[in-house]
């Protein structure tokens, strides 16, 4: 249960003010019908999301446990500061007209934008510290819809009046506390 929640806590902080949030922005202006928009987000991600806990799940047997949450522990110091830097759509990013309409834009484009991104990579690592494939699966994709599915029918309304230097921040320090956490396993094992 503590991989579900802290995956799902850990993603949806880090994915605010993310690009795939303004991918979220940009495909519900282009295509006005929100729950082919919110499918997509939803494939995508389980796709994305499934590959990126089977490379955390493959690591974690394969290194050693104190190499791990040293490796770890550097990754999420890295999510950390990495999460800290503002994310802009680039226009090679920005969602392709589609004539199979707003699921398959999205399915494609949100697939696309996830990845390497930081939310990927975070999923990585916490499939490796949690050996918990499934849950850190569903947190991570609970935690891409609870950031992006509000953007998808509230449109820039929202987006607008939330703080996302104090979001950004929070995130950053959840990232941080793992990492140190990680650490102090690493060097205490």
């Amino acid at each position: 249960m503590e991989a579900l929640l802290v995956s799902t806590g850990i993603v949806a902080l880090a994915e605010i003010g993310d690009k795939t949030q303004l991918l979220a922005l940009l495909l519900a202006a282009r295509f006005r019908r929100p729950w082919p928009i919110v499918w997509g987000i939803l494939a995508a991600t389980i796709a994305n999301h499934a590959l990126a806990a089977a490379v955390g799940q493959w690591l974690s047997n394969l290194v050693p446990p104190a190499g791990l949450h040293l490796v770890l522990a550097l990754c999420f110091i890295a999510v950390a500061i990495w999460t800290l830097v503002p994310d802009k759509l680039d226009t090679e990013d920005a969602p392709p007209i589609s004539r199979y309409g707003a699921f398959m834009a999205t399915l494609v484009a949100f697939f696309l934008a996830e990845m390497g991104d930081k939310t990927q990579v975070a999923t990585v690592v916490l499939a490796a510290q949690f050996d918990a494939f499934v849950m850190v699966l569903i947190g991570t994709t609970i935690g891409m819809l609870l950031a992006n599915v509000p953007v998808v029918f509230m449109g820039n309304a929202a987006a607008g009046r939330l703080p996302l230097g104090l979001i950004r921040a929070v995130a950053a320090s959840a990232f941080l506390l793992m990492g140190l956490y990680a650490g102090w396993l690493a060097f205490s094992s």
